[in-house]
């Protein structure tokens, strides 16, 4: 192979490697921002790869009608596909900010992204088939092109996600899959002839408003999360998990995952009162080693630490930002008391269920403060197995107590939750609710294998909410959250997500 044609082979080579890289990432962009929003993450990833997939196939079937300038087609084909990449994501947010348009705009850009990259291999495989013979042409296209995928699926959760969020991640790739329209434009321009010239200057200025809209990322998304919440926003981070954000109304702090309200600051106590206090107040024993399964917030914590009988706290969160949070922001410290910094807290950024798996040390209780089973990946943390690994974990006379979301908004979920956590095999199951004005009705399921001492309830510390006046009213349920025919949420079947979802529907 001469000089020339080397350079010209190496360069369709790079641009098989960039198509790969680009081309899963938009997918994994648009699926994500689409689960972000709309929950039920296994849905959206399977409906993006499908119509992705079918889309390709129309693209590679497009392909072969488009038979005379070749090289002048694909770059006009990668400036589109770098544009519309690029811009899916802040489109995708605005859509979903100010519009009622999101479904509409995720469909479009998923199938129109999917064409265009449908179009690339058959269009390199026939441009490299003028260097090389077809067989290597085709094995040099398509490994590379493959290489770039991996590259892709790699850096994706592990480096793109927790440093740039998927908003900036798309406007970086798009200028990404813009250096394929540079360096063909270089290497070939003699043969895409006088189009050459203004191509590259689209080019240009193409990739110069992809820099602006990155250099202005960070304002637009501040603008953006402002949009969707009615308080002021007085912080905001992205984590390689979720989007954390507080906000700030007179003396009202909430705080927000992934738009999901995780507490409000005028009345947390109530649900951390009924959380902590409602199993002290029936515990058969003293509890001295007490896990927590998320609470990275530090406001259970706070209300443990008034049991002076604990000795030590084990917190398990998998997300180590919001542990910094709840350890460091002044709007929470003020509000957790600085419990995390307890030299009887131990801090353990893991999964949940993966702790449970690999400890081997007993616990007097159990809390598990997690999340609503708004995706697969919370759903599990409400499966049969979750529970069995809690039981297997609680010492003799020990409790495990979970949040449980909503018996009113979505009593499928809740009864589906407490019949699971029956189905674990603990012998006494006590459901409980608690008035949080912030959330409504809220739902908890406490459970022991020795009966507690439900009738006969004790309080040890001051209460603001909780008391023995009180006590027997979180344990009746009005006759219009009762639901009686649900299933047990397993792991290879997540059913809670479905009664989540469809229950939360009506009040998004």
């Amino acid at each position: 192979m001469q000089m020339h044609d080397k350079k010209h082979s190496l360069t369709l080579i790079f641009a098989a490697f960039i198509s790969g890289l680009c081309s899963i990432i938009y997918e994994l962009l648009i699926a994500t921002t689409a689960s972000y929003f709309l929950g039920d993450s296994v849905k959206f990833f399977s409906l993006t790869i499908g119509i992705y997939m079918a889309s390709m196939g129309v693209g590679t079937l497009m392909s072969k009608y488009i038979e005379h300038r070749l090289l002048l087609r694909f770059v006009q084909i990668e400036l589109i596909l770098a544009l519309l990449g690029g811009l899916s994501i802040p489109i995708l947010y605005f859509s979903y900010a100010y519009t009622d348009l999101f479904m509409v705009c995720y469909v479009f850009f998923t199938i129109v992204i999917g064409i265009l990259i449908g179009l690339e291999i058959p269009f390199l495989t026939r441009l490299m088939d003028r260097y090389v013979e077809l067989n290597v042409t085709i094995a040099n296209i398509l490994s590379f092109d493959y290489f770039g995928a991996l590259i892709a699926t790699m850096a994706f959760p592990f480096i793109l996600l927790p440093l740039m969020g998927v908003y900036q991640s798309s406007l970086l790739f798009g200028f990404v899959n813009m250096s394929i329209g540079f360096a063909v434009l270089w290497v070939f321009h003699d043969e895409i002839g006088v189009r050459a010239a203004w191509l590259k200057r689209i080019t240009i200025a193409l990739s110069v408003f992809l820099g602006g809209m990155m250099l202005c990322s960070h304002h637009f998304l501040q603008h953006w999360d402002q949009s969707l919440y009615e308080d002021r926003i007085v912080f905001s981070d992205q984590s390689q998990y979720q989007r954390i954000i507080l906000t700030k109304d007179r003396d009202d702090i909430r705080l927000y995952l992934d738009g999901n309200l995780q507490f409000s600051s005028i009345d947390e106590y109530r649900y951390h009162e009924a959380l902590v206090h409602i199993p002290f107040a029936v515990r058969l024993m003293p509890m001295r080693r007490v896990l927590l399964l998320g609470a990275g917030d530090g406001l259970a914590v706070r209300e443990l630490l008034r049991y002076a009988e604990i000795e030590e706290i084990i917190v398990v969160d998998l997300d180590a930002k919001m542990v910094h949070v709840g350890m460091n922001n002044p709007y929470v410290t003020s509000l957790n008391q600085r419990s995390l910094h307890s030299k009887k807290v131990r801090i353990v950024n893991a999964d949940a269920f993966g702790f449970l798996q690999e400890n081997q040390q007993l616990f007097d209780l159990i809390i598990a403060d997690l999340p609503d089973p708004n995706n697969n990946g919370l759903a599990r943390l409400y499966s049969k197995q979750f529970y069995q690994l809690m039981k297997k974990n609680l010492g003799a006379g020990g409790m495990m107590v979970t949040q449980a979301t909503s018996p009113y908004f979505a009593p499928q979920a809740y009864w589906s939750i407490a019949k699971t956590v029956q189905a674990a095999g603990f012998v006494h199951m006590y459901p409980y609710h608690a008035h949080v004005p912030s959330f409504g009705e809220w739902g908890f399921v406490l459970a022991s294998q020795e009966k507690l001492k439900k009738d006969y309830p004790k309080f040890d510390v001051t209460t603001r909410y909780v008391d023995k006046t009180n006590f027997a009213k979180f344990f009746v349920f009005d006759k219009d959250t009762l639901v009686e025919d649900v299933e047990v949420n397993q792991l290879d079947k997540p059913i809670v997500l479905d009664y989540y979802l469809s229950g939360w529907e009506y009040y998004r």
